[in-house]
């Protein structure tokens, strides 16, 4: 299954959304990436949690693919 894919285009000419490979980004220009999360593994709970930049927990889940694929959809939500 192809993952959607949600580009935002500003009047200036850059783009917001998710990285991808499903198109190639770089045939766009030149890319500047900023991880909009961090998901890292809690020893303690024994589960993956993802954070905003401040730390803030958003999300969390045993497994990290299930994380990932959360983020990806909250992100593409907002965009």
């Amino acid at each position: 299954m192809i993952p959607e894919v949600v580009l935002t285009f500003q009047p200036d000419g850059t783009v917001h959304g998710l990285y991808t490979e499903v198109i190639p980004l770089p045939s766009l220009g030149r890319l500047s990436i900023k991880r909009a999360t961090s998901i890292e593994f809690d020893d303690a709970q024994q589960h993956w949690v993802v954070r905003d930049p401040s730390g803030f927990e958003l999300f969390h889940a045993p497994s990290r693919q299930v994380c990932l694929d959360w983020e990806h959809a909250f992100f593409n939500r907002k965009e």
